[in-house]
């Protein structure tokens, strides 16, 4: 149903029968994965004009992948992570990919 880049690629739908009879198909909730579960591979420093989106295309190459961002940062709001330039954003795997190389938070192995 979702392509394998995509935050909902995997979650199961599930079915809801309304009042009436009628029977609605949905995805089950996403939670969000504990960003310490994630396999750090780098750091992004936000610079003056950072957007997530540009962020994530430098990095993994997907515009479409700033999710990723946001779940090992632990943030709802995606824009709050670049609003102050500055700050140190963590660049994981997705979740349920083990692996990846330690760093140290500077980006260093």
């Amino acid at each position: 149903m979702f392509e394998p880049g995509s935050r909902y690629h995997g979650i199961p739908t599930t079915v809801h029968t309304l009042p009436d009879g009628r029977r609605v198909s949905h995805l089950r909730r996403r939670f969000l994965p504990q960003p310490e579960e994630l396999a750090t591979v780098g750091v992004h420093v936000v610079a003056a004009g950072d957007r997530l989106d540009r962020i994530a295309a430098r990095h993994y190459g997907d515009p479409e992948q700033y999710w990723r961002i946001a779940d090992a940062n632990r943030t709802l709001w995606p824009g709050a992570l670049t609003a102050v330039p500055g700050r140190r954003l963590r660049l994981t795997l997705p979740a349920g990919v083990p692996g990846g190389r330690a760093c140290d938070g500077a980006g260093r192995p």
